[in-house]
C-alpha cells in the first residue's frame, strides 16, 4: 500500500503479498474496510503501549505525566510507528473517503482528551499539550515543516516544562 497507493489496496494483493490463501485472510477481515481500520488500530495500539511504558518511568500520580507520556510518544516515536508512518497516510486517505472508517480513530482520540483532562493540569493547558502533540504528529506525518533537530528537542522541553508546571523559556 505505501508503494503503491491505498487505490491498489486489494484483498488479493495483500493475500498474495502475506502468503496466505484469500479465504484466510477473508476470516480475518470480511471486507477491505475492516482490514484498513485494523491496520490504523494496530498503529494505535503500539502508540499507547509507548505511552505506557513512557509512564511506568514517570512519578506515578504527578500531574502531568500522561501530558509528557504522550509527547514523547510522539515527538520520540517507536520504531513500529516510525516504519508504518508511509502506510499510516495511505489509510488515513482511505478513512477519509468513508468517515466512518474514522470512528474509532475518533474514540481513540476521544479517550486521550479524557486521559489529558485526568491529568492534573488545568484543562485548557492539558488540551493545549495533546494539541501540540497531535499538530506535531500531523506535521511529522505529511511532511507538513515539521522541526527538527535542536528545534524538535526544544519544543519537547516546552511541553514538559508546561506539563510539569514550569515556565518556559
Amino acid at each position: 500500500m505505501a508503494r503503491d497507493g491505498v487505490a491498489r489496496l486489494t484483498l488479493d494483493a495483500v493475500a498474495g503479498k502475506a502468503d496466505v490463501s484469500k479465504g484466510g485472510l477473508l476470516y480475518h477481515f470480511p471486507n477491505k474496510d475492516a482490514l484498513i481500520s485494523a491496520m490504523v488500530l494496530r498503529w494505535v495500539d503500539g502508540f499507547e503501549r509507548d505511552i505506557g511504558q513512557r509512564l511506568e518511568v514517570e512519578e506515578a500520580g504527578a500531574a502531568g505525566s500522561w501530558a509528557r507520556a504522550y509527547a514523547g510518544a510522539t515527538f520520540e516515536p517507536g520504531e513500529m510507528q516510525e516504519t508504518q508512518s508511509r502506510e499510516l497516510v495511505a489509510l488515513l486517505a482511505a478513512m477519509a473517503t468513508d468517515p466512518a472508517l474514522l470512528e474509532p480513530l475518533r474514540r481513540r482520540f476521544e479517550a486521550w482528551q479524557a486521559r489529558a483532562e485526568d491529568d492534573g493540569l488545568d484543562l485548557a493547558l492539558a488540551t493545549l499539550l495533546r494539541l501540540a502533540a497531535d499538530g506535531l504528529w500531523f506535521a511529522d506525518l505529511f511532511g507538513l515543516a515539521p522541526p527538527a533537530g535542536e528545534l524538535r528537542g526544544r519544543v519537547l522541553r516546552e511541553i514538559n516544562a508546561l506539563a510539569r508546571g514550569e515556565e518556559g523559556g
